[in-house]
């Protein structure tokens, strides 16, 4: 089966979602994931996609990212999911992936591309260090979801 690498757009937007509960799931948070297609649909200036495509219009493939702009380095590419449908892992549909998100790096003269991967997914951590990414065991994540931004802001008037 070919696969095709291509810009995603908003009619991929329902497929994309779907992907992104599946890596919710298999990263155990699926409760997590509190986006929509409308939401992606009104906030779709904030991100960009990458999907990969098989010939009956199937998407088995997604790269998310976006732009951000770090301190110590300047413009830098944040990729916030790779995902690949497990039928279809081993077949480089990642690594091409992953090349459509440096060539934009690269075109757009960024100084770092960022990730994340989860502390128990060896085989994503193996094909990442495999590839030449540096991780990081040093930094620890903080978030604040939307309830507990509007507490912050409540507590602190």
């Amino acid at each position: 089966m070919d696969v095709q690498i291509r810009e995603g757009t908003e009619k991929d937007f329902s497929q994309i979602l779907g992907m992104i509960k599946e890596l919710a799931l298999f990263e155990k948070a699926p409760e997590k994931v509190i986006n929509t297609v409308k939401d992606m649909n009104n906030e779709k200036e904030y991100f960009k996609t990458f999907v990969a495509e098989t010939n009956n219009k199937e998407i088995v493939g997604v790269a998310v990212y976006f732009f951000a702009y770090y301190t110590w380095v300047g413009k830098s590419l944040y990729l916030d999911d790779l995902y690949v449908k497990s039928d279809f892992r081993g077949k480089k549909i990642g690594t091409e992936l992953l090349k459509e998100i440096f060539k934009i790096a690269e075109k757009e003269n960024c100084k770092r591309i960022r990730w994340q991967v989860l502390n128990w997914n060896e085989p994503a951590i193996k094909f990442y260090k495999k590839i030449g990414a540096e991780l990081d065991n040093e930094w620890i994540n903080c978030d604040f979801d939307q309830k507990a931004i509007k507490k912050f802001n409540e507590n602190k008037k």
